[in-house]
């Protein structure tokens, strides 16, 4: 099926002019993504599923769409319906893509959650979303026994790895439940997935999408995969599918053309394995987080990968690793930029434009990106401001969950405000200067500091606690919190009490790689911590 939205790769400005959308009133990722190439091409490889044992097992999208018609039947037996939340703790796995099409074809809304949440940032977001099923393993459930009698919601919880008292095992269960007899017709603007992402100040904020959102990813991953699909291409990437970098840079897309993708989650990044795995599947298209890049640097390249396209963003990238990606992996490394409310509304693409290192390419056809002033005005080439979205926009988020005041904060007029601040050249290049808040991006992740300031004030020695980004030369920035301890506390052996707190509590991904305790905490009049005074600390 020929679904490429940008016929021809050629000159950038043109690619703009000529875009339109095409937006369908009736749509559902499912049926974009699995059940109309089950029905084309049932014997079609979908994904290659490499497991942590070194065995290797190529799931066909009949295949796809049998396991998720027999889930949803299966979710609706136990009360699943249209609008619900239904919850998907698992690390890359075919399981989870066969969870989000069950909830689809069931008009329910998939909500992934990354596999290292500790028990407070679980419980935050199962019980803020309502989730009503959850689809697991053995370890996740070991995380859900404790908290299950706070979520009264939580109707039934699938485990890969076998029943439990919490509920069935996922494989046998559907094996013996029917197929769902039709699957849900949806709108296009309808929710479809809905993904936490952190903030400066309150809780993680549920950014609930519809199911165009898919269509609203495509032109940049056709652009910055230099005219993708071609024949033989394969996709990978080692960003968790629980995060919408590796869930919507790579799987869904990949899915929706008809391109075959390797599944293999690392407990830890390898470079040396990333590199075998590469060239034992012919993978040709990659989405890499920059730290991943530095970290296949140090290691050296070996030669004649095969490497056709890669993709990354998340932070900036220095002109000398976009030439060892072209001179030792022989393949382009595109620079993308969006954030889980508006993904994918930047990109270069060494095919179309010339590349400047040091910005985030140009808006992609079919978005409209500028740096605009407080009162929406967009700036003049060179001035500093924020860099917006205009909407309508496929892309674009519907709201956040139960936060319409904070949705409404993230529009001005018709700008969806990214918080990020930056410059627009006379060529519509974008550079990133900073964020606008106090959001911490390290390798990749944007990490807010209210779960990790929170938990550690938790600890009874803890008055307050700041957590910031501090410079780090592979991962960007690392999570450098400042502590004011209680009169007497000793502050001998308690980095690593509290650092070992956040890790457990929050999840390894936010804990502090520094503590550094200080007498008293940098405030506004109002009682707000001054963030930015503990940033100059570091020059």
């Amino acid at each position: 099926m020929e679904r490429r939205l940008i016929k021809d790769l050629t000159d950038w400005q043109t690619m703009r002019a000529a875009f339109r959308w095409q937006v369908p009133g009736r749509f559902n990722i499912a049926e974009a993504c699995c059940d109309s190439w089950a029905r084309a091409e049932p014997g079609r490889t979908a994904v290659i599923h490499l497991d942590t044992g070194g065995s290797v097992r190529r799931w066909r999208y009949g295949d796809l769409k049998e396991a998720s018609d027999r889930l949803a039947a299966a979710l609706a037996a136990r009360g699943v319906a249209s609008g619900d939340r239904v919850a998907i703790l698992l690390s890359q796995h075919p399981a989870v893509l066969i969870s989000h099409f069950a909830a689809h074809k069931l008009g329910a809304v998939s909500l992934p959650l990354f596999t290292l949440f500790g028990p407070d940032a679980l419980a935050y977001r199962l019980s803020d979303s309502s989730a009503v099923a959850i689809v697991t393993d053995g370890s996740g459930v070991e995380k859900l026994a404790p908290l299950a009698a706070d979520l009264p919601r939580l109707k039934t919880v699938f485990n890969l790895d076998g029943p439990s008292d919490l509920g069935p095992a996922f494989w046998e269960d559907i094996e013996r439940t029917d197929p769902i007899a039709a699957p849900a017709d949806t709108a296009a603007e309808d929710p479809a997935v809905m993904i936490y992402t952190s903030g400066t100040t309150g809780p993680p904020k549920g950014v609930l999408h519809a199911h165009r959102f898919l269509l609203g990813h495509l032109p940049s991953i056709e652009v910055h995969h230099e005219a993708f699909p071609q024949p033989g291409d394969m996709g990978w990437t080692p960003a968790d599918w629980a995060w919408i970098g590796g869930l919507m840079d790579m799987a869904m897309p990949c899915l929706y053309y008809g391109v075959p993708q390797v599944c293999h989650r690392f407990a830890k990044f390898d470079p040396a394995a990333a590199y075998a795995l590469i060239r034992q599947f012919s993978v040709r298209n990659l989405f890499l987080p920059p730290t991943a890049l530095k970290l296949m640097r140090a290691a050296g390249a070996p030669e004649d990968l095969g490497i056709r396209s890669i993709g990354s963003g998340g932070e900036a990238l220095g002109a000398d690793l976009l030439s060892w990606g072209r001179d030792v992996l022989g393949a382009p490394i595109n620079e993308i930029y969006g954030q889980t409310e508006c993904n994918l509304v930047t990109a270069s693409c060494t095919g179309s434009m010339e590349v400047r290192p040091g910005t985030i390419g140009q808006a992609v056809p079919g978005h409209e990106v500028a740096v605009i002033d407080g009162a929406g005005a967009v700036q003049p080439a060179g001035t500093l401001g924020q860099i917006a979205v205009r909407a309508p926009d496929p892309v674009i988020f519907l709201r956040y969950w139960n936060k319409p005041e904070q949705t409404a904060e993230k529009f001005l007029g018709d700008w969806l405000l990214t918080g990020d601040l930056g410059t627009a050249d006379g060529d519509g290049y974008i550079t990133f200067a900073g964020r606008d808040d106090d959001v911490i991006s390290s390798a990749g992740y944007r990490i807010g500091p209210s779960e990790i300031e929170n938990c550690l004030t938790a600890h009874a020695d803890v008055v307050m606690a700041a957590a910031v980004g501090a410079p780090d030369p592979v991962r960007g920035s690392v999570v450098h919190a400042f502590v004011v301890l209680r009169r007497g506390a000793a502050p001998e052996g308690l980095s690593e009490i509290l650092t070992d707190r956040v890790r457990t509590h929050v999840s390894p991904h936010v804990a502090p790689r520094r503590i550094e305790f200080i007498d008293e905490m940098p405030m506004t009049a109002t009682g707000k911590i001054m963030r930015r005074v503990l940033r100059d600390r570091f020059g």
